[in-house]
């Protein structure tokens, strides 16, 4: 397996090796919500962790669907922001290995001009989509959302 090119560390974190991916804001702060991104686009990757980790989140970033299917860590994300196009697997099709290993936490789908397919698809999985480009508070809105708590009324009882 390879690292992702050009990754940094932020928040005092050392730089991963091949097999760690790049975490933003301390470890010890178990009370955090783990947020992780998935997404080849190294801009987009690491100023998402940025923004991500100045709202108080403990934010994990992977380049690909295999780097990320590689972590042990998998179970601890509380959310998921998975880009659509990626090398190898697909960001829907790393949906469905995700659920394929009881990883439940919600996603959100990134993506430029989604199809109609992807729309269709993402809705039967109960995925969001945010589009790119990444203005506004859309996706910080999504995942705010996703880590509400749930009541009864939520799930339709």
């Amino acid at each position: 397996m390879r690292g992702c090119p050009g990754s940094f560390s932020m928040g005092g974190v050392k730089p991963p090796s091949q097999e760690q991916p790049v975490v933003a804001a301390a470890q010890s702060a178990p009370e955090k919500s783990v947020i992780v991104i998935v997404d080849d686009d190294f801009a987009v990757r690491n100023s998402l962790a940025f923004a991500l980790t100045e709202e108080g989140f403990l934010v994990r970033t992977y380049c690909s669907a295999e780097m990320l299917l590689d972590d042990v860590r998998l179970g601890e994300a509380r959310c998921l922001v998975i880009d659509q196009k990626l090398p190898g697997l697909s960001g829907l099709d790393l949906v469905d290995e995700l659920r394929r290993r009881d990883v439940s936490a919600p996603v959100i789908l990134i993506t430029t001009g989604p199809t109609a397919q992807i729309r269709r698809a993402a809705a039967a999985a109960g995925i969001a989509i945010v589009e790119k480009p990444l203005i506004g508070d859309a996706l910080f809105h999504e995942i705010h959302l996703n880590l509400a708590p749930r009541t009864p009324h939520d799930a339709g009882g």
